[in-house]
Parts: structure tokens; sequence; C-alpha cells
């Protein structure tokens, strides 16, 4: 922990405001983190970091560091003022004590303890004490150091003394208890990239992560900002950015070709609010806009957005109109026009802050949206009036997609009109299942014809339809709906769903519950599968969030040992089958006969044969018969598939975006780094 001085505001028991008790958090852990699952569980970290961030934006911290320990252990230090430790007028005991065991206790309810936070106004760290098996939280302040234990939200003992120290700060570690969360595993790609984008938010601040798992037994809590010290080799990442929000921009727009030179920024206050944009477009199809309210992550947006997009159609008309570069009887832009193509990080900050939801996924507080509208519009205005280059270059990109949107309409309309007059015939291609109800309906996405003609064979045709693709879907990462719909391939795939595309898209009419995607296990399956789940990801995303896509686990061997017959659908599992007693002379790949002469040798022959491993590779869904594929692939009682997530295919447009687009260096590094992890069958 190192020395931070902050800016001298006055910071003890009197400001933390006590509202209620805990005992709700355990019984409906889901009010307050959202869910029990793995997004809950890192909501967890976020909760306790959010305390730490808040000192930091307060000017009283500059670093904080978030390390994962063995034992499903989570600790995050800072060097703010540390939590309060005096005995608090209303509770009678510690005010570090009210925070970490009472509900709605901390500095952010009245008082001047904090101007401005992004925790659940003082919830976070009680909700975080209450579904953790273990607890500790350690102060360093006023010259002393001082620590509380708890177990379930219930305190160990009082708040101890135990020694003197020169430093501020608060250290706060928790594991989380296996009744509330059935799986506990930290990811550290969802930790390091949320502390990244945190990085961004605050100037001047410094976050250290650490994954420090492996050492069980060799760190204990002293071990705080010391790593380096102790000598360990492990995991870290460290974040300091000066450029906030256009460093931001410049990271998300690092692989993308910019349409503009200058990236656009401003930083205001309006009514109360603190007003932050960054803008840049890009040679992209797709809009970007990242938002924060109070430095927190609002995935479903908020009334600052609205106030952004309704500001950024305004303007850009405004000036199109008055430079003549829309003309006079052209139609105006509307909002779908000017988010095409654009990266934009849209910050607010305010005192009195409203989500909607506990989770803080969408900002409600009403008078946001007049000051983004407010700051951003006459700054952004003023932007393109002192950067004509770069307004011309916008207007033209922002042009080109109402043309595009004009195009891409009419061609769509086409294509559902032309199904409509042939009464919606399916695809000729589509073996479809007998049911009509959707919830026990499910369609596999299949590759070629041979895989197409095993699977139609073997499946439930009461439930199961199939439907093949020939070859490789269109690239749809940079193609407008009109280019897509000139591919067959994805107009029966659009077709076969009942959804139909675009703003006429409707997910009720879903004619399956369950969409698999089915393709072989080598380099030319995993390419089609990217191509589909970034089809999905861009397109019908509904589809994914509903939970309605999911893709296949066929086995990779056949694995016959006499009469007994299993699958294996890794090589570790290959492994496990075959038995650590059975050499490498006794697997073979094809049995032979061999030539026998009397009934003796045939019968020796055939108890070889019969205690002899026969491992059957398989490099696609068309080896398999129909037997073998209903039993291994698409018998729901027996069968494996994964449920993709929106990250799961957002990580999937990301390598695409990558591997596809026009920036070679990126897709060099990008091979040569990951080069080593492809498989090959040669």
């Amino acid at each position: 922990m190192a020395e931070k001085k902050g800016n001298g505001h006055h910071y003890d028991a009197q400001d933390i405001t006590v509202l209620e008790g805990l005992e709700p958090v355990r019984k409906r852990p889901g009010m307050y983190i959202g869910t029990t699952g793995i997004d809950g569980l890192h909501h967890l970290i976020w909760e306790i970091f959010d305390n730490s961030r808040d000192e930091a934006m307060g000017g009283f911290a500059d670093h904080i560091e978030v390390v994962l320990l063995p034992g499903n252990r989570i600790r995050v230090a800072d060097n703010g003022r540390g939590i309060p430790v005096e005995i608090h007028k209303k509770t009678k005991v510690s005010a570090l004590e009210t925070v970490m065991t009472t509900l709605h206790a901390g500095g952010k309810f009245g008082g001047e303890g904090y101007k401005v936070s992004g925790g659940l106004h003082g919830v976070g760290a009680s909700v975080v004490n209450a579904l953790s098996v273990y607890a500790k939280v350690e102060v360093h302040r006023d010259g002393g150091k001082h620590f509380q234990e708890y177990k379930q939200g219930v305190k160990k003992a009082a708040v101890k003394k135990f020694g003197s120290s020169k430093l501020n700060g608060t250290i706060v570690t928790f594991e989380p208890d296996k009744e509330i969360f059935k799986e506990i595993k930290f990811e550290w790609n969802t930790v390091v990239n949320h502390m990244r984008g945190q990085a961004y938010l605050v100037k001047g601040l410094r976050i250290g992560v650490i994954d420090a798992r492996l050492y069980e037994g060799k760190i204990d809590d002293s071990d705080v900002f010391y790593f380096e010290e102790l000598g360990l080799e492990v995991p870290s990442m460290s974040f300091f950015f000066e450029g906030g929000l256009l460093s931001l921009v410049k990271f998300h727009n690092q692989t993308q070709k910019p349409v503009h030179k200058n990236i656009f920024y401003t930083e205001k206050e309006a009514d109360g609010v603190h007003v932050e944009v960054a803008l840049q477009y890009v040679d992209d199809i797709t809009p970007k806009i990242i938002p924060y309210a109070n430095n927190t992550y609002n995935p479903e947006g908020g009334t600052h957005i609205t106030g952004f997009k309704t500001a950024l159609t305004r303007v850009l008309n405004s000036y199109g109109r008055k430079n003549n570069i829309i003309k006079e009887k052209e139609e105006n832009l509307t909002g779908e026009d000017v988010l095409e193509g654009i990266t934009a990080v849209v910050s607010v900050k305010l005192r009195e802050i409203q989500f909607e939801g506990q989770t803080k996924a969408k900002l409600g507080s009403v008078e946001a949206q007049g000051a983004v509208a407010t700051v951003f519009g006459e700054a952004f205005n003023y932007f393109l009036e002192e950067n004509p280059d770069d307004a011309r270059d916008i207007l033209n990109k922002v042009l080109l997609a109402l043309k595009a949107r004009k195009a891409a309409k009419a061609a769509k309309d086409s294509v559902l009109r032309k199904g409509a007059l042939e009464g919606m015939t399916l695809p000729g291609k589509l073996a479809d299942c007998q049911t009509r109800n959707a919830e026990e309906a499910e369609i596999f996405i299949v590759e070629g014809d041979s895989a197409g003609g095993s699977s139609k064979q073997g499946r439930d045709r009461r439930t199961q339809a199939i439907l093949p693709l020939k070859g490789k879907i269109l690239n749809v990462e940079r193609s407008r709906i009109d280019k897509m719909l000139t591919s067959n391939e994805i107009k029966a795939l659009v077709i076969a769903m009942g959804t139909a595309i675009g703003d006429t898209f409707d997910l009720s009419k879903l004619r399956y519950h369950k969409i698999i995607i089915a393709t072989d296990a080598d380099v030319d399956g995993a390419h089609i599968r990217t191509l589909l789940l970034t089809l999905f990801f861009r397109y019908f995303k509904p589809v994914i969030d509903g939970g309605f896509l999911y893709i296949a686990q066929p086995p990779l061997y056949k694995i016959k040992k006499g009469k007994d017959i299993k699958y294996a659908y890794s090589d570790d599992e290959k492994l496990k089958i075959v038995g650590k007693d059975v050499s490498i002379e006794e697997i073979e790949e094809v049995v032979e006969e061999g030539e026998v002469e009397t009934e003796e040798e045939v019968e020796e022959k055939t108890k070889k044969r019969e205690a002899k491993v026969s491992i059957q590779r398989y490099k696609g869904l068309g080896e398999m018969n129909p037997e073998e594929l209903w039993e291994t692939t698409m018998d729901p009682e027996k069968r494996v598939l994964k449920q993709v997530t929106v990250d799961d295919a957002a990580d999937a447009e990301k390598v695409f975006v990558t591997l596809m687009g026009s920036d070679v260096p990126s897709r060099k590094s990008f091979i040569q780094s990951n080069a080593k992890m492809a498989n090959l069958d040669v």
C-alpha cells in the first residue's frame, strides 16, 4: 500500500448513515447482485472495487490493487483515507462494523462523505459481506492498523487495533459462499477487462490486477502491494491512462480504419451533471456506444444515451443542411443512420443518481438526458465548425448509411414479400420437424450434404429439423442486409427461423427454441461456426439473449474394446477411457483380420483382437452413420450442448474482425501469437 495524502476532506463516523439490516440479502441475493451465476460472482468484485474507486474519484486515492488469491478469495486494496473506525453515534459500534454489517450504511447517503459515487449507494460492502463465507477488512488510518473478520455477514469479534502504520487505505478480502454461488470460478480476462475500462475513466488512477491463485500457502494477508518483493512470478496487469476517454476510444478503434482524423472530446458540467464524451467514426457498419454513470458501466444505456443520440442526430442534420451537404430534397438523417460506424464513450457523474434496478444496468436519472444533450450538442457543433474536413468525412459516412439503409430495406422487403407471395415457403433443403410447438422444436444447422443426410436419417422427426448449409456462409462482418439476403444460405436460415430480420425482426415468431450449430471438429468447421456466431451476434442478438442458440459437441473419437463401445469428446477423455493399463502397442486404428489356418488359431487371434482397443478419429459429422450421430450428438438424453452467450458470440466476432478485417498488422500479430494453439490434421 502506498501513501496517499488526498485533498484533506473530513471523513469520519458521522459521515456514515444507517438505514437497515442485512437479513434480506441472503434470502434474495439476486435482488442485490442481479444473479447468483458467474456474472453475479464477479459483481462482488466490482462492488468492493467501486468503494475504492470512489475514493480515487474524490481525489483521496491513486492506486488500487485487485488480487485473485488461492481458495476462491479476492482481495481489493486502496491507498485512500481508510474506512472510519471510531464509534458510530447511532449504532454504538465501530463505523467500520456498521459499514460492513448493515445494509444501506455508508458514506454516500447524505453528509459529505462523497460528492459522487458509483457503488450501490453504500450497499456494496455489506452485500458482499453477507454473501461471503469469510471476509476481512484491514484499515490503515490515523497512524494505526485495525481489522475485523466476518462470516456470512456476521462479525467474529469487535474491531481490533493491531499496531501502528504510516499508511492510509483499506484492504478487503472475501471468499464467496458456496451456499449462494453454485460455481465459484473467477475469470482472469473478465476481471482484467473490467479494470482496464475503469482505469480509462479515472484520470491519474493506477489499477493493478494480480493472479496469485497458484501460490497456495505462500501468501498471507500482509502481502499487499509487495508481490514484486516476494519474487513470485504471477500473471499481472497494470493500467494507467492519462488520456481518459480519448484513450478508450483509441483502444476500441485500434484495429479499425478511422473515417476522420481528429477524435471528438468534451468535458463540462451542466445542471449539476458532469458530462464527458469522446467519439470517432470508423469504416464499419456497427455502432459501439459505451455508457457510464458515476464510472459504472450501463449495458442497457439509459437517459444519458437518449440525450446523446438526440443531440447527435440533431447536430448532424443541422450542420448538413446549413452547409448544403444534405440537399434540400433529401430526407433527414435518422438515429440509425448517424450511429453507423460510431465509437462513442458517454460518461456522466451525478451526486444523486438513480438506476433502474440494483445492478445499475440502466441509468434512470432524468437530469442526465438534458445535460448530455446540451453539453455534447454544443461541443459537437463547435467541433464540426472548427474541423470542416472531419465534418465532411463524417457527413459523407452517415449519408452513405442513409442510402444503404434505404437500399437494404427495399431488398429486405422484396425478399420477405416474395416469401409471403409463396405462402412463406420454407427452403427446400430444410427437413422440418412435425411439431408446431416452438418450445419443443429444435433445428440443427449442419455442414454439407453428407452430414445433412446422416442427421436427417438419425433425427427424431417429431421435434428435430435439419438445415444443411453448403460451404461457408457469407462474411457478414461488413455486409448490410441487402447484400446478406443475396446469399441463398443466409436467406434459407432467415426464412427457416421465421423471425424476419432488421426492423421487422420478431422474436415471438421464432419457430425453434433450440437453434443448434453442428459443424465438424476441424479448421473449416471452426471457421463456419465463427461465421454463424458473427451472423447471430450482428443481426439476431435477441436469439442469443433469449438463450435459444447452442453449439453441438460431437465426439472426436469412437473407442471400441471388444464389444464395448464408448465415445470421447476430447483427447483427455480418450486417455481416461482407454485407461493407463493399455499400452500404446495394444491400440490400433484398424484391427486387421490376418490369415488363419486352424480353429485354434482363429480362437486365439479372436481373443487377442477383442482385448485390443480400436480407436476411430472422427473428422466430420458426415463420417458418422445415422445411429452414431443420434446416439452421440442428437439424442437429448445423451448429447452435450453448449449454450451460446453474448460474450461467446462477441469473442468470436472479435476474432473474426481480426482475422478477416483490413488491418494486416493486427492479423499477422494474432496469427503469430496463437499459432501454437492451432490443431491441424495433416
